[in-house]
């Protein structure tokens, strides 16, 4: 028996095949199209491209694991979440879809948040009105697109339309569904408060389930594009958030997972609900019924070093100025080249709000940058102060939940960031704890073919999967002179925030 899951991310989609195990015995990717961005703050893409990589990355994935079809015993899916995709009576979709990192809807926030009010705002949805919810991008659409709003006939999720496409089915589960603005997150359930007071039909929504269940099955056209059999089982999976949380086996209260992708998340599970009043932190559905998560996000965590890539370029690190090896992973040359600065980098410091922020300042205006540059920074500095600054923008997270009284027992690093071991040691040394790796490296799409496994009755629950499936095979101690050192930078870097928005409110 095998299982397969699938993340239909930002840059694109990422196929894993695991055995009954829990072992991985093939990955495979396939690129989206860039982002398309017609104005400043925008940030679209075609669900279309979603579908075609989708398509490519499930075909390789079987053939680099040698498996059939017909040993797939269940797919799960995971994807970026918050973005906004339309249908029309036949299925069409009417416009790109709005992706998460979309800056348009600030008008629409802060009319939800006047109209209901932020405290009862919080009360029916746990969370505050912020411009990557799925809801403002609803609003912008019927104000601003008033044509296209008439004709629409449901919303789906970014991997949501995937499954659509597999199964034919419009359905979604608890985990994203939390992300939306228009579930009762407390009680796992639609809104209908939320969807009567801002005149929304309940029948756009699509049907809802928890992360294990089976949504659907693949269907015969599917099936010939995809080179899966028909008939399989989808299980509903979860945002790549909650599906990334059950790859690190963060499924029992106290456990923390800090993962740096585009955006950077430090995700806690929780026994109950979890209200910040100030809405600093995102209150979501766990994957695992009866949990639910907080979780602070950073707009711009992986996402600052691939911009000082695509800017600047990465130079073979054994060199000080020849061009990057051919071949090389750019990354891992940046990350070789951050190393050849100290631990503080000099003084210099990042803040990494180049799409705005959410956590904690719930601020699509606020505007990125290097403090404290002197002509005795290299290159090397700049790097490394950016990599320490997206670590700061994760602590500020975990500052949150030290001061909401939240139980943190472990931390333990996902994303591309973990795979540096530089990026993990700053973490350890920011945070100020030990941190863990797991043996999967995989990310959201290995917690999906988890999650699918116990769809299809391979593990019992979601814990027991993880109790399998999930190895810890490396634990990173602080440095204890470095941590010192990164606390009295962290309380720099708190300050530039303020003197930030200040600057920008004057140039908006």
């Amino acid at each position: 028996m095998n299982l397969l899951g699938i993340d239909t991310g930002t840059s694109g989609t990422r196929a894993v095949l695991i055995d009954g195990a829990g072992r991985v015995l093939s990955v495979a990717a396939a690129e989206h199209p860039p982002i398309a961005s017609l104005y400043p703050g925008w940030a679209e893409q075609h669900p279309g491209d979603w579908w075609r990589a989708a398509c490519r990355a499930i075909r390789d994935c079987l053939a680099a694991g040698g498996a059939s079809a017909a040993q797939i015993a269940a797919i799960g899916l995971t994807g970026q979440m918050h973005g906004l995709v339309l249908l029309g009576d036949e299925g069409n979709v009417l416009r790109p879809a709005i992706i998460w990192c979309d800056q348009r809807t600030s008008d629409q926030c802060r009319a939800i948040t006047q109209s209901l009010g932020a405290e009862r705002l919080i009360e029916l949805t746990a969370n505050p009105a912020l411009t990557a919810f799925t809801l403002p991008k609803m609003l912008w659409v019927r104000e601003h697109e008033p044509a296209v709003w008439a004709r629409t006939r449901s919303i789906l999720l970014p991997k949501d339309y995937v499954r659509f496409r597999l199964t034919a089915g419009r359905t979604t589960d608890v985990t994203d569904a939390s992300g939306t603005l228009l579930l009762d997150v407390a009680n796992r359930r639609w809104s209908g408060a939320m969807a009567a007071l801002l005149q929304l039909s309940p029948a756009i929504l699509p049907a809802l389930h928890e992360s294990h269940q089976v949504t659907g099955c693949i269907s015969d056209q599917a099936a010939a594009e995809t080179g899966l059999r028909a008939g399989t089982p989808v299980v509903a999976g979860a945002g790549d958030q909650a599906a990334g949380a059950v790859a690190m086996g963060i499924v029992r209260p106290g456990a923390v997972s800090a993962a740096i992708g585009t955006s950077g998340v430090v995700f806690a599970a929780t026994g109950k609900p979890f209200l910040d009043p100030r809405g600093r932190i995102h209150t979501f559905c766990h994957a695992s019924p009866g949990l639910w998560h907080v979780m602070g996000v950073t707009q711009a965590a992986g996402y600052s070093l691939r911009w000082f890539r695509d800017q600047f370029g990465a130079k073979n690190p054994s060199s000080s100025a020849g061009p990057a090896a051919a071949g090389a992973d750019p990354y891992d040359q940046l990350s070789a080249e951050a190393a050849q600065a100290p631990p503080g980098s000099d003084g210099l410091l990042w803040a990494p709000y180049l799409m705005g922020e959410r956590t904690p300042h719930l601020d699509p205006l606020a505007r990125g940058a290097l403090v404290g540059l002197t002509a005795s920074h290299t290159r090397a500095h700049v790097i490394r102060a950016i990599m320490e600054g997206v670590a700061f923008s994760l602590r500020d997270a975990l500052a949150i939940f030290a001061e909401l009284g939240l139980l943190v027992d472990s931390i333990r690093l996902g994303g591309g960031g973990a795979r540096s071991r530089l990026w993990r040691q700053i973490q350890a040394d920011a945070y100020g704890m030990p941190v863990e790796i797991v043996a999967a490296g995989e990310g959201p799409a290995y917690g999906a073919a988890l999650l699918a496994g116990v769809g299809s009755g391979a593990w019992p629950s979601i814990q027991s999967a993880c109790d399998a499936a999930v190895r810890v095979v490396e634990r990173i101690e602080p440095d204890a002179r470095s941590a010192a050192l990164m606390d009295r930078q962290y309380a720099a870097y708190k300050k530039i925030y303020p003197a930030l928005r200040g600057i920008a409110s004057q140039g908006s």
